[in-house]
């Protein structure tokens, strides 16, 4: 055969073991890969910005059940400015694929091997920098070790718990040339199966049963996990047989319909301070479930966690007898066999657990929905929760929501909280948000991967619409990728909800925020109100970001009222190139900064 180069062995192993898009930024010599790939047939999504590259490539791997491709530039440092540029981006973002459990295989390029220790340009171990924060990092150390050193690096991060890992390539390695005789391995060899399965131990999954059955206030927990292992099924059939209530977390909204009357996401609160069992699907108990401890939690609460994943089980307040390793899937139809026809039916005397979720549900829904439905008055912004109902109503009005065909990607502070309750999902994988680590700048990365998921592959069913709701600032994170979707014709609808500030902005206008600005550069005085200049959560007031789609061939709106919100939002759900909606809300002058999340957060102010 022809003589193989390193980068023409890489692409080729890619390609054999089935992957079919890689997402990257390139640079020498990495970017003789991606040339060998292309020239494949494999898509290659190229990025602006490392963060956003790598946010994609992980959440790729959970909307479509294998691992997402991605391929790192060549660059380790920032030359005369930073200690690093692109490996620390990269390590960061590997940290949130390992946070979040999401499949990320990442192949890098290095210096050449004869350079190594030299101080050469941009030199450095990154597989050392690397190993502690992922499952697998490795360096290839000739051509022969290419195609091995990908395929366990494929297969690792897929196996077991998901996560991140590394394949370093050094440049003479790349382009160096395969002895005459060498062989490509046959394409059949290089396929790697689906992980298998485990199920849970019978012991534990009758004491599991046995708990249930004599539960006063049961409870399911429907996380992300639920989500990944497509158990969705499983699940479906298990709240029909058993009628026990279910919530699930942000990510896990849609395994179960939101539309489901069991659903206790508007009583969120109650459902976790009442419950006395909670069988815990493929969750953490981190700080979105508030650790499984009170005051949040019934302290007497027995909570049986079903995870892939060792470690998490007895973490904080789990128990670790209750516990249960394996498939979700799995382990939900052996519980169900166990269970045999048996249905929660709560007692006259005692079964008050119902009620009181009916209760919190018609009492937090009418607050919602007046805030909601609340006409915005002349010459005032709109808020958060009016902007969000004439966006659902628009949307569910040109695709309704039990065809399943938008994707909703959100981040920042209040733009995903509230948005999290606003939008319900009938199906499972079709909300994204910023995760175990709330990690901002993650909506561009995940729009592209959700459109390369869902409407990149031929003869895939009908096109799903992304939209992202984006804060202002988080928006400002990795905001030039618009480009990337306007080049690989992505017609994403972004709205950036723009209240000129990092959790709420400080002006009613824009005479005061000059005045404020001026008193920043200019002089020490004061303002009415006490304050002196812009403050540290102060971005620049009614920016038009709306101009970066304009500037890339996409569309733009610069909306203030209601009327300006619903046409924007149809139009953009109908065109064909990428829109971004600058929405003007309320600045949120006064109200205190918090983090609702926090444990020292009042009940009166947390969203839950």
């Amino acid at each position: 055969m022809a003589v193989a180069t390193g980068a023409q062995l890489a692409a080729r192993t890619l390609r054999d073991l089935g992957v079919t898009v890689i997402f990257g930024i390139v640079g020498i010599p990495v970017v003789e890969i991606a040339e060998e790939a292309i020239n494949l047939g494999i898509r290659f999504v190229a990025f602006r910005n490392e963060q956003a590259c790598s946010y994609a490539a992980s959440v790729y791997g959970y909307m479509t059940g294998r691992p997402g491709g991605q391929v790192h530039r060549a660059r380790l440092v920032l030359i005369e400015t930073e200690l690093t540029d692109n490996y620390i981006d990269l390590c960061l973002q590997i940290g949130n694929s390992s946070a979040n459990n999401l499949p990320l295989l990442v192949l890098a390029g290095s210096v050449e091997t004869t350079a190594i220790t030299k101080g050469a340009f941009q030199e450095m171990d990154a597989v050392s920098f690397l190993t502690p924060h992922t499952k697998f990092a490795v360096r290839s150390s000739s051509l022969d070790f290419i195609s091995g050193a990908i395929k366990n690096a494929y297969r690792t991060c897929w196996y077991g718990r998901p996560g991140p890992t590394f394949v370093d390539l050094p440049a003479d390695i790349i382009q160096g040339k395969s002895t005459p005789g060498f062989r490509l391995p046959a394409p059949e060899t290089m396929l790697v199966p689906a992980p298998p399965k485990t199920s849970g131990d019978p012991a534990l999954i009758q004491k599991a049963a046995k708990l249930l059955r004599t539960a006063r206030s049961p409870l399911l927990i429907v996380g992300k996990g639920a989500a990944y292992a497509r158990a969705e099924s499983g699940i479906g059939r298990f709240v029909e047989q058993t009628q026990i209530p279910f919530l699930p977390t942000p990510m896990g909204k849609g395994v179960v319909p939101d539309s489901h009357p069991l659903n206790a996401s508007s009583a969120r609160s109650a459902a976790l301070k009442h419950a006395d069992v909670v069988l815990v699907l493929g969750a953490r108990l981190n700080w979105i479930l508030h650790f499984g401890e009170p005051p949040k939690w019934s302290p007497k609460a027995k909570i049986i966690q079903v995870d892939i994943c060792a470690e998490e089980i007895g973490r904080n307040a789990g128990t670790a007898e209750l516990g249960i390793i394996g498939d979700i899937g799995l382990v939900v139809d052996q519980i169900l066999t166990s269970l045999s026809n048996w249905r929660y039916a709560p007692s006259p005397v005692e079964g008050r657990f119902p009620s009181l979720l009916a209760e919190s549900t018609a009492k937090n829904e009418a607050k919602v929905q007046k805030a909601a439905l609340l006409p915005t008055p002349a010459d005032s912004p709109l808020t958060y929760q009016r902007a969000f109902e004439i966006i659902k109503r628009t949307l569910n009005s040109l695709s309704p929501p039990d065809e399943g065909n938008i994707v909703y990607v959100s981040e920042g502070a209040n733009t995903m909280d509230i948005s999290r309750s606003a939008f319900p999902l009938n199906h499972p994988r079709q909300r994204l948000d910023a995760g175990t680590y709330a990690t901002m700048g993650v909506g561009m990365g995940y729009i592209v991967a959700a459109h390369e998921a869902y409407n990149a592959v031929q003869g895939s069913s009908k096109p799903k619409k992304i939209v992202a709701l984006e804060g202002d600032s988080a928006f400002g994170f990795s905001a030039m990728e618009v480009e990337t979707m306007a080049r690989y014709r992505i017609p994403a609808l972004i709205f950036v909800m723009n209240n000129s500030g990092i959790y709420h902005g400080d002006s009613p206008n824009e005479n005061a925020w000059k005045t404020l600005q001026d008193q920043t550069v200019f002089n020490d005085t004061k303002s009415d109100d006490g304050k002196k200049g812009l403050r540290s959560t102060s971005l620049l007031y009614e920016m038009r970001y709306e101009m970066l789609a304009q500037m890339c061939g996409g569309k733009g709106y610069f909306v203030r009222s209601e009327q300006e919100l619903e046409n924007a939002t149809r139009q953009g759900f109908l065109s064909d190139t990428v829109t971004v909606v600058n929405v003007i809300v309320e600045p949120g002058i006064g109200k205190k900064i918090g983090f609702a999340w926090q444990g020292n957060v009042p009940e009166s102010q947390a969203k839950l």
